[in-house]
């Protein structure tokens, strides 16, 4: 609980729908409010994501939350994001409670049983508290989801629960945004109502002017105070997103050209995002149903939550025949994590790890085997690429071991361990580090192989900038004092 001498404040931003931009919101806010000298930290109940990060104390929260924990310059803590579901299935998913996995859930049996997780929310919000002056709540999905209200953790059931005042986001962007404030609050009941103290518009195109009306009808119907109309963030790409649904078809320019496969269950896939930054890179992401680009220099298979699951998925697309096609072309094939399993000649789950027991052959293109464990690997690494002999950061966030006489040509060494595989004609190569192109030495070395002229930048650098240049938005266009002050006490844990 907080300390006597630490008065601290919370705010909760909420969403009328998802992919409104809570996250980036939260992001700019968090950013904002550091450079005022507040100590602030985010705060997301539950998130829903199969983008994760590894936290200092080896678990895992969602990456928008690691995001907004870099804004505030704090470290990661599994406290951020004390529930994150990762979904395996259409029907299910891992259940992360406090950074560690807590079992499997279907979605119909979660929603009658998360209810019993909002005292783990709340533990995980105060102890963030004592540490801090100011949290910044993201919501997830809408509160006006009010058939999932009873045993809510996310939206109103946390806001009520924590006495946190809420601030509505709409996105003008997909239209009908009187809409979809003025309908929020009707079908909310009172108590929530009067949980929500104000309002903003996110996403606006065009002039701003052209919205006074609607702004006005908005606060008129509501009685809300309105806290701005942010007009449309252009260096949003340059930020990692945080779910699959934010990734396009194809960014970057000409030149050096990788091309990634959409995977029904990808996972940290923010792993290209720094060669996406990088100019003279252009990066294809493949959605289902088209082919794999027959120009591609490299391919890079990505992670996934569901490995057998995702490699059906990948066959169903042709995928597997145009990995064969691109090699026969002089192409390179990167598997990171789940796509390097992927590559091995065989994927054993006998106990059922990420869905019905069995084995599911591989792609054949790299001599290893994978066998699920129920341990999970969770760590923040510091490696070497061994080609290059080129230091690199990364992080390991897996079930699986991996083993295999390709493994004798290790990717990357650990300390003195080897991690992952590349065949004997250096085409194909496996590794389970993540975030391993952040590094700019290693991602220069890597594209020089090709003959590839990289930068070298630091991408840490390109994020830090842009969380900056956001919040230069956000000062510009939000009343960000007022938001501020719109912040409520948060009381000591009974």
């Amino acid at each position: 609980m907080a300390s006597s001498s630490r008065k601290t404040r919370a705010l909760m931003i909420q969403g009328t729908g998802s992919n409104v931009g809570k996250s980036m919101l939260v992001a700019g806010l968090c950013r904002a409010a550091k450079r005022r000298g507040i100590n602030v930290a985010p705060f997301k109940p539950q998130n829903m994501s199969n983008n994760a990060a590894v936290t200092a104390e080896g678990g895992e929260i969602g990456r928008a939350q690691a995001l907004q924990a870099l804004a505030c310059g704090r470290d990661l803590s599994v406290h951020m994001n004390p529930v994150l579901l990762k979904p395996e299935s259409d029907q299910g998913s891992q259940v992360v409670v406090q950074g560690q996995v807590r079992g499997w859930l279907e979605a119909r049996n979660f929603r009658k049983d998360r209810g019993a997780l909002l005292a783990v929310v709340l533990d995980s919000f105060h102890k963030l508290a004592a540490t801090a002056d100011l949290i910044l709540v993201e919501g997830a999905g809408s509160p006006a989801e009010v058939n999932l209200r009873q045993g809510d953790i996310a939206n109103m059931g946390f806001a009520c629960a924590a006495g946190v005042p809420v601030v509505l986001a709409g996105d003008i962007d997909r239209g009908g945004v009187i809409a979809q404030i003025v309908g929020t609050k009707e079908v909310m009941t009172a108590q929530d109502t009067a949980q929500v103290t104000g309002f903003l518009i996110n996403k606006f195109r065009g002039d701003v002017s052209l919205f006074d009306d609607g702004y006005a009808a908005i606060a008129d119907h509501t009685g809300w105070t309105g806290f701005g109309v942010v007009p449309w963030f252009h260096n949003a790409h340059l930020l990692p997103a945080e779910d699959a649904v934010d990734l396009s078809d194809a960014s970057g320019g000409a030149g050096y050209h990788v091309a990634c496969p959409m995977l029904s269950r990808i996972a940290n896939f923010d792993d290209l995002d720094p060669l996406k930054a990088e100019p003279g890179v252009k990066l294809t992401m493949v959605p289902p149903g088209k082919a794999l680009p027959g120009d591609a220099d490299l391919v890079v298979l990505p992670g996934t939550k569901s490995t057998r699951g995702d490699l059906d998925f990948l066959r169903a697309q042709g995928w597997d025949i145009d990995l064969q096609a691109h090699l026969r072309r002089g192409g390179k094939v990167l598997g990171i994590c789940g796509g390097y399993q992927m590559l091995g000649t065989s994927i054993d789950d006998p106990q059922g790890l990420e869905g019905p027991p069995g084995s599911t052959p591989g792609l054949g293109l790299l001599n290893v085997e994978t066998v699920m464990q129920p341990r999970k690997t969770l760590t923040r690494v510091t490696a070497t690429h061994v080609p290059s002999d080129t230091p690199l950061d990364g992080y390991e966030i897996h079930i699986g071991e991996t083993s295999g006489t390709d493994c004798a040509t290790p990717f990357a060494r650990i300390g003195s361990a080897p991690d992952g595989a590349i065949s004997p004609t250096g085409r194909v190569m496996g590794t389970y580090l993540h975030g391993l192109f952040g590094s700019g030495a290693f991602r220069s070395a890597f594209l020089a192989e090709d003959g590839h002229s990289a930068t070298a930048a630091d991408y840490a650098l390109t994020v830090e900038q842009t969380l900056d240049d956001l919040a230069d938005h956000l000062e510009a266009h939000l009343d960000i004092d007022g938001l501020l002050a719109a912040a409520g006490p948060v009381e000591a844990k009974p």
